[in-house]
């Protein structure tokens, strides 16, 4: 008999009473105890997978409510400081957004709208056109008397609308702007960015704001630019502009005005002439005219068409603030609300000036004076650079209409800004006035 042959089964022989297995069944164990294994390391691996995932995320959102509640408070401190700043103490007060309140004017505005009881909030971008230490010594003055200076851009149209839903301004008082007239030859997008456009980002948000804000803002003299006729009267032609700077103000009372014609806004431009005094602007003349003579450096002297004096109507800076009081006192309301005209609104321009021009040669004469030093002059014609020979000022309109006044002049505005440059700067100079 025949027995059957299993070559490839020698592994599994033949048994009396048992089933014989053959080589596929096996070969299914084997294969089901793989995958049992492997599913069963699959399914580790997953949970672990998991539970890493898990714990990943849980990570993510500890640090991402850490982020929340860190920004949160930061925002929600943000905020109580420009309602703190901007709270009214006085019956009848205001609430005035100052922008450029580090800057020469605005350091002065705005000690004296807190003073009275108005509540006052700063923008400031702090920039660069002069030494920004001044600017920050500024703000140190700004905030011994509870103000809060924001830092940040006047292009920035978010923080704007922040600013504009934290505090329910009444007025804005728009000193920002990039000065100098010699300075646009070098950097002319500045003068654009922040006189023009800034402008136009600022008077956006007035006159989205409900209800929307009277708007004072600096002019410029310069817009007279090569007006001959004397003094400068508001209603004098001022299309023909010396310097950029002086471009971009004009531009910016068309701005305004336009404004005014289609939002409802209330607003007044004041063009100031010559403003000096303490914490004023390293660029300006009788600054770096008092600086140098200091130092045993000579100054540049300028002298007009046929070797004539170059002459400025130098207005002190506590004149100057007088009158951004007056305008903001007597400003009226704007008519807007969310963005449409209710009815016309003021729209108003006044100079702000002394009214009494002193020759260059003179204002150096009276610093020599003060200093009890004498200044070495370089005597040089005045280059095309944007200056112009002359300013002179009508302000009976400011008279008139602010009571405007100014009291001091160029003798007693020297003196008391010379006495803040020696001590600002640490001169134990003996010679200087005591």
């Amino acid at each position: 008999m025949l027995t059957p042959s299993f070559e490839e089964d020698e592994e599994f022989p033949s048994t009396p009473g048992k089933f014989k297995i053959d080589r596929s069944h096996n070969m299914n164990r084997h294969f089901r105890r793989c995958f049992a294994s492997t599913s069963t390391m699959f399914f580790w691996a997953l949970l672990l997978i998991a539970f890493t995932a898990s714990y990943l995320s849980f990570q993510s959102f500890v640090e991402s409510r850490s982020r929340y509640f860190t920004s949160s408070c930061g925002a929600i401190q943000w905020e109580n400081q420009v309602r703190n700043s901007g709270h009214i103490h006085r019956s009848g007060g205001m609430s005035v957004l100052v922008t450029g309140a580090a800057g020469f004017v605005g350091s002065h505005v705005s000690p004296a709208l807190k003073k009275r009881g108005d509540g006052v909030v700063g923008l400031d971008n702090f920039n660069n056109y002069y030494d920004p230490s001044l600017k920050k010594a500024r703000n140190l003055l700004l905030n011994s008397h509870r103000i809060f200076v924001v830092e940040g851009d006047l292009n920035d149209a978010k923080l704007l609308a922040k600013l504009f839903d934290a505090a329910a301004f009444t007025h804005v008082m728009h000193l920002a702007a990039q000065a100098g007239v010699r300075y646009a030859m070098e950097n002319p997008n500045s003068y654009v960015q922040s006189n023009i456009a800034g402008l136009v980002t600022l008077l956006e948000a007035c006159k989205s704001a409900n209800p929307p804000p009277a708007v004072v803002w600096a002019s410029s003299s310069s817009v007279y630019g090569l007006n001959e006729k004397i003094p400068f009267s508001e209603a004098d032609r001022t299309d023909q502009p010396a310097s950029l700077y002086a471009a971009t103000k004009k531009a910016g009372e068309e701005i305004t005005h336009t404004y005014n014609h289609i939002y409802g806004l209330s607003i007044i431009g004041l063009r100031f002439f010559t403003v000096y005094g303490p914490w004023g602007r390293p660029d300006m003349a009788y600054f770096s005219f008092t600086r140098n003579i200091l130092q045993g450096k000579p100054i540049t002297v300028f002298r007009g068409k046929n070797q004539g004096d170059l002459a400025r109507d130098f207005t002190y800076i506590d004149d100057i603030v007088k009158g951004c009081l007056g305008s903001i006192d007597t400003s009226g309301t704007s008519t807007g609300s969310g963005g449409k005209k209710k009815g016309p609104a003021p729209y108003r321009i006044f100079n702000l000036g002394n009214t009494s021009p002193v020759r260059v040669p003179e204002l150096v004469n009276i610093l020599e004076r003060h200093l009890k030093l004498k200044a070495k002059r370089n005597i040089v014609d005045m280059p095309g650079n944007g200056d112009v020979p002359f300013t002179h000022a009508n302000i009976s309109l400011a008279e008139k209409e602010l009571g405007f006044e100014p009291i001091t002049d160029l003798q007693t505005g020297l003196n008391k800004f010379v006495r803040w440059y020696l001590s600002y700067y640490g001169y134990n100079n003996r010679n200087a006035v005591e």
